[in-house]
């Protein structure tokens, strides 16, 4: 007789062994995407999930096969790949925000791509600063007595909060005590910082009083904060930086978050950072990339014996960025000077609507026009810049038989997926958003997408 275990062995032993299935040409494809060791552990798993389930005496190796597939696609798609970008959101906080120019890549390519004078001072021989050319070319363009560069603008903020105020009093506005993206709220920026939170004004109105009469002996940073993502209209008043400048005493500093990091562009609503210093400000920091138009980096700028003490915090040690980093902002900044470059977001709002609507009839031409067609839609820049204005451009509509969202789940598949949106139940790309080489994948995309409904 047989035993219960030979009879439970005896039920998956047409199961086929791990070793066997990792020499079929169909999962050896995935090992250059994700890893022979990975699609290892993906066909382990998937062999254990049949072993415990019902039909695992049915299930043939074809089927095993197509399910370690499958899984092994989605694990794919967890990689983080080239994406058309084409919502019409031109700092999209989930694609990366700014792209980085391409000649400004190759540029830094070679600085990263081998060894560089990072902190080596090629005059003395001995080692230097890793700030190259950065410090002088943001101080001539925000009018700045010194800089520091963080690996991002919340470090940026956690850094001041930490070196001026730990264990002080920070004033802000309650208007201005903002969330943003992942959770970062200011109130426990501050309270990790080990400062403390002086709340003044209400949501809509902050006045120069409010600001006058929360100042005390231990107070030791007034921090005005932009309100990234949204903006409050109707009854609403808060004082300049000037105006706040006039009334604090020496020694208690003015720090500024301007969040979207505006230097040269010209974006409605998007104060420069070289007005906040010219008007009363001793720090202000922002992102790299976003309006500044490079990579992530968090730009600190002001008074240089304030940066000189932001420099010293034990932290830049955590927070200090690499050769990368470094390079691409300052090969961004003498093209900028230089008037070779603009931000990503400025160059796309100057757009006109007539070459938006020249590519998106080259992109359609001899498509089916039942399927596909042009209209006028909106961009706004993202990034948390700019909140409440929206400007003119041509999208390309799809009104397939298909829901919409069905369309954009087949776009999102593509080897290089297509990210659009959905309004009145058509799926739309927004011209403005995708860049000029792209213009050739959209349109074989959607010449591939239409094939199934041709009659």
């Amino acid at each position: 007789m047989h035993s219960v275990q030979e009879k439970h062995n005896s039920a998956y032993s047409h199961l086929p062994q791990i070793g066997k299935l990792l020499e079929t040409p169909q999962l050896k494809k995935w090992f250059p995407l994700i890893t022979r060791p990975f699609t290892s552990k993906i066909a382990s798993q998937t062999i254990s999930d049949i072993r415990l389930s019902k039909n695992a005496k049915n299930t043939s190796e074809r089927e095993i096969i197509k399910e370690i597939e499958k899984r092994c696609a989605e694990a794919s798609r967890r990689r983080i790949i080239k994406v058309v970008n084409a919502t019409g959101i031109i700092l999209h906080t989930n694609m990366g925000r700014s792209p980085i120019p391409t000649d400004v890549w190759n540029k830094a390519a070679a600085i990263n791509t081998g060894y560089s004078n990072l902190e080596l001072n090629l005059s003395t021989g001995k080692r230097g600063l890793r700030n190259g050319l950065i410090p002088e070319l943001l101080s001539i363009l925000t009018g700045a007595e010194a800089s520091l560069v963080v690996n991002n603008n919340a470090a940026a903020v956690f850094l001041i909060l930490s070196t001026i105020a730990k264990g002080k009093e920070v004033i802000v506005s309650r208007g201005e005590q903002v969330q943003i993206g992942g959770g970062f709220r200011i109130p426990e920026i501050l309270k990790l910082s080990g400062s403390k939170l002086v709340e003044i004004g209400t949501t809509n109105i902050t006045t120069l009083s409010d600001y006058k009469n929360a100042l005390t002996e231990n107070t030791a940073l007034i921090l005005l904060v932009h309100r990234s993502n949204f903006r409050i209209r109707g009854f609403t008043k808060r004082p300049s930086v000037s105006d706040i400048a006039s009334i604090v005493p020496k020694g208690i500093v003015i720090a500024v978050d301007q969040g979207s990091g505006n230097i040269t562009e010209n974006i409605p609503g998007e104060i420069k950072a070289e007005h906040y210093l010219k008007n009363g400000a001793e720090l202000v920091c922002f992102s790299g990339d976003k309006l500044f138009g490079g990579p992530q980096a968090g730009i600190i700028t002001g008074k240089k014996d304030l940066i000189q003490k932001l420099s010293k915090n034990q932290l830049m040690r955590v927070f200090r960025p690499g050769k990368t980093i470094f390079s691409l902002l300052e090969e961004i900044l003498i093209r900028k000077m230089n008037g070779e470059l603009n931000g990503h977001a400025e160059n796309i709002l100057n757009l006109s609507i007539a070459e938006l609507k020249q590519r998106g009839k080259k992109l359609i031409r001899g498509l089916n026009r039942r399927y596909v067609d042009l209209i006028d839609s909106l961009i706004s820049t993202g990034g948390g810049s700019a909140p409440d204005e929206l400007f003119p451009s041509v999208s390309v509509e799809i009104k397939t038989p298909d829901k919409p969202d069905r369309t954009l789940k087949k776009l999102r598949e593509l080897d290089i997926p297509i990210i659009g949106t959905i309004s009145n139940d058509r799926v739309l790309l927004n011209l403005a958003t995708i860049l000029p080489q792209e213009l050739p994948i959209v349109r074989s995309a959607i010449k591939e997408l239409l094939k199934e409904y041709v009659e």
